[in-house]
């Protein structure tokens, strides 16, 4: 009885907790967005001179912090901004506009990301929506990694679609490789900022501990996938949301950081990763994952960060019902989110998710299964695109399960899609075209009901 009754107290003290978790992220939200209703206003002034508009395109949120910062500055020296996403912006607010300053990431091979989706779409994708702009002045910051053939490639492109518009620069186009802070601070340099942010930013990695590494995949023959637990310094507060970051810090390399969706919430009590092991044709381990599911030993600790990924958060999604949809270690970011989402006894949850085979791949099983019994997962579909002939991905099933799309949509329901950006990011937005149609992939993405966390 006794027993009985400390593991009801230790479940009780469980629930609360949770519970509480679930308010102050509540909360926070609240006072985020109010906080930025307040910043908006502030940096625009009282209205007697036109202001600068600072416009990001953003997939992980860099660039918009970037718009912040530089919108900041701009206002210290006595410059009115308004801030916003592009997607934000209509054709009748750039076609007003005197100045303009551009913050644009590419995601993938020279695509927009998706915070500029609406806007190329129905501004420079249509070349009748927009007359022609001689009167703005603008300039161009473009963030992209070299590891891509098209490197900058949407940043350019939008300069390119300016130019066309007979828009003229105030300075050249400045690129910007996996946010390196030298290129960052010419861009500071030419608007008000003193390129501080880089160094402050560096500043923040701190020595988190390998505390448990365990193996989902083993007898898989695709790439080993771990399961990690980390834990900071004593006295750091365990401090993200849902669909956030982790930043890995290599040694002698600190300004590339590698990014990793957080697969835990705080009340976890560890940051929990899913990594799966990189192996180059020569034999060598990836630098960061070889680090973290090799090189490390328990105990050891790897310079690391958190970084906020809003563009991936549930924020307006909490109270929705989700469909969730990934491959791969793309289940550490859904998994984030459906441990918020069982925490807050939100259980509307359908997890579309594809690997290998099931007898090797199925990863976090047990936990997956406990989901689906206790209710916390309304619908599980896993795809395993070898167990049969033909090859099956996701975006196959969710192609086959269209009626029960569109109906999850009908009900107000949020899509989050986190894995592969090659392959399943792109067949699972054909496949939501051609269920839902181009106009509600359209709405989903500009009312934030569409998110994507791929790589």
């Amino acid at each position: 009885m006794n027993e009985l009754v400390v593991r009801l107290g230790g479940a009780g003290f469980t629930v609360f907790a949770y519970a509480a978790m679930c308010l102050a992220i509540w909360r926070r939200q609240r006072r985020r967005h109010a906080a930025d209703a307040r910043a908006a206003a502030a940096l625009a002034g009282d209205g007697a001179q036109s202001p600068m508009l600072v416009l990001f395109a953003s997939q992980t949120g860099q660039a918009e912090a970037i718009a912040w910062q530089t919108g900041k500055a701009l206002h210290a020296q006595g410059t009115p901004v308004r801030v916003m996403s592009l997607n934000a912006l209509d054709a009748a607010t750039l076609h007003g506009a005197e100045r303009a300053l551009f913050i644009a990431s590419t995601y993938g091979e020279g695509d927009a990301p998706d915070g500029a989706s609406v806007f190329t779409e129905q501004l420079m994708g249509t070349r009748e929506a927009l007359p022609l702009l001689p009167s703005l002045r603008y300039a161009v910051l473009a963030l992209g990694d070299r590891q891509y053939a098209q490197f900058c490639g949407f940043g350019r492109a939008l300069d390119a679609w300016l130019q066309s518009t007979g828009a003229v620069p105030m300075a050249p186009r400045i690129e910007v490789d996996n946010a390196d802070a030298a290129t960052l601070a010419e861009w500071h340099a030419q608007w008000g900022g003193s390129g501080d942010d880089a160094a402050v930013a560096a500043s923040a990695f701190v020595p988190w501990r390998l505390v448990a590494r365990e193996r989902l995949n083993p007898g898989s023959d695709g790439g080993p996938v771990f399961h990690l637990g980390l834990k900071p310094p004593p006295g750091t507060a365990l401090d993200w949301e849902s669909g956030d970051l982790a930043q890995v810090a290599l040694s002698g390399d600190p300004t590339r950081p590698r990014d990793y969706s957080i697969a835990s919430v705080p009340v976890d009590g560890e940051l929990q990763l899913v990594v799966r092991q990189e192996r180059h044709p020569d034999g060598t381990l990836g630098a960061a994952s070889g680090l973290l599911t090799s090189t490390l030993s328990l105990g050891d600790s790897v310079a690391m960060r958190v970084r906020p990924h809003r563009n991936f958060r549930l924020e307006d999604n909490t109270e929705r019902p989700l469909i969730l949809i990934g491959n791969g270690t793309g289940l550490a970011g859904l998994r984030g989110h459906l441990r918020a989402r069982a925490a807050a006894g939100h259980h509307e949850n359908w997890l579309l998710f594809g690997e290998r085979h099931a007898a090797h791949d199925f990863l976090c099983r047990a936990e997956l299964e406990s989901w689906q019994t206790s209710g916390v997962l309304r619908r599980l579909d896993m795809v395993f695109s070898r167990d049969q002939p033909e090859r099956l991905y996701v975006q196959h099933r969710l192609l086959q399960l269209g009626d029960e799309v569109q109906a999850w949509l009908a009900r107000d329901a949020a899509i989050y899609v986190c894995g592969s950006l090659q392959g399943m990011a792109g067949g699972v937005d054909a496949a939501l075209r051609q269920v839902a149609g181009d106009a509600t992939v359209r709405a989903l993405i500009a009312s934030g009901r569409y998110r994507r966390d791929v790589y």
